[in-house]
């Protein structure tokens, strides 16, 4: 039976790609928003934990608003997978062409070119898919980032074959080399990770102030900082229209005091007041279907995922797709195993589930 569903899953993923890509834009995009307006409709859990998040960004907002908002917010979450579906077919032009930011990618790129890495944190915004060919297009030629390493073994291929024909080089979190050990031999070389890391529930987790409440974000990418000398450049990316928009952020600077571990947890949290601010002016655009509130959390399950946790590892590189988008179900949870012995985590949304893999979360290629 499971051989059976783990078949199935990736057949529905195979034939996303394929249909997706071949319809024409204008019926893929009503497709797509419909799927969002039945899954929004059902209420289902991803649904209420996306509006119980953004209760936290919306405090004042009245419940008919806040409904409103999360709405919206499905509906950009199907953007973001439809787009992957097309990505391959969108092209190089229209990705440039349409991608507004402020300027401060060229930055990064003088840092590279000087011989000092650069890491780009992002929480999952808008498209960031979109985002990582943009980049490489216009700058780097390549990126490095972390996908977990999920059952059915054919689904996550498919993913690390479609992110390395975007130019990303895409290291498994387990089954092979250190991916932290990596990320850190590309950082001192010069080059650039991107990671997202704006949710872990994890030993190696940092508790950052978060909307006025606790949170836990990875370490990763501070924590690669403190390593290598790389600039950790935090960048929230929003939709507008047609368009994609990236605001790329200062460097954070490294604290000249404190302990490793001191210094990562006071990056950490700067890096949460960025996202912050990048959430609160474009809310529709956060992609958080899951529990990133300690208050929301399970206590046992957070103990026990903790205990089960190595330190300092980073994030894993994107969420699942909702099974209604793969097979047109309606529904905005579907189940996805891990190959590291974690057992099985609920992936609704963007992020799910607690992974015994450090510092990374289950539910996702």
């Amino acid at each position: 039976m499971e051989a059976l569903r783990d078949r199935l899953t990736s057949a529905g993923y195979a034939l996303g790609w394929a249909v997706v890509r071949r319809m024409p834009a204008a019926w893929a995009r009503s497709t797509f928003m419909l799927i969002a307006e039945i899954a929004w409709r059902r209420q289902g859990r991803g649904v209420q934990q996306l509006e119980a998040n953004l209760r936290r960004v919306r405090p004042d907002a009245t419940g008919q608003q806040l409904r409103e908002l999360s709405r919206a917010g499905m509906r950009s979450y199907l953007r973001y997978w439809l787009e992957v579906f097309r990505l391959q077919t969108i092209g190089t032009d229209r990705i440039v062409g349409n991608t507004r930011s402020n300027g401060r990618e060229q930055k990064a790129f003088a840092l590279m070119a000087e011989g000092r890495g650069v890491v780009f944190a992002l929480p999952h915004m808008g498209n960031w898919e979109q985002a990582g060919a943009w980049i490489i297009a216009i700058g780097p030629g390549s990126l490095t980032t972390v996908a977990e390493r999920l059952r059915p073994e054919a689904l996550y291929e498919r993913f690390v074959a479609f992110r390395e024909s975007l130019g990303m080089e895409i290291l498994p979190l387990t089954g092979g080399a250190s991916p932290f050990g990596v990320m850190a031999q590309r950082l001192r070389a010069g080059c650039l990770v991107c990671l997202l890391c704006d949710r872990d529930l994890t030993a190696s987790g940092v508790e950052v102030m978060f909307f006025g409440e606790t949170a836990r974000m990875a370490a990763g990418p501070a924590a690669l900082a403190v390593q290598t000398g790389a600039a950790l450049m935090p960048v929230t990316l929003w939709f507008d229209g047609d368009d994609w928009c990236a605001d790329i952020n200062e460097e954070i600077p490294t604290p000249l005091e404190g302990t490793r571990k001191e210094k990562v947890a006071a990056m950490t949290q700067q890096m949460a007041g960025v996202f912050e601010a990048g959430i609160r002016a474009h809310p529709a655009d956060w992609h958080m279907l899951q529990k990133v509130f300690v208050a929301d959390l399970d206590p046992d399950r957070l103990a026990a995922a903790s205990a089960n946790s190595a330190p300092a590892e980073p994030p894993r590189a994107a969420p699942p797709m909702p099974a209604a988008a793969s097979a047109g179900a309606g529904t905005d949870e579907v189940t996805v195993r891990r190959t590291d012995g974690g057992g099985s985590a609920n992936g609704k949304g963007p992020h799910r589930g607690v992974s015994g893999a450090s510092g990374t979360e289950a539910g996702g290629p």
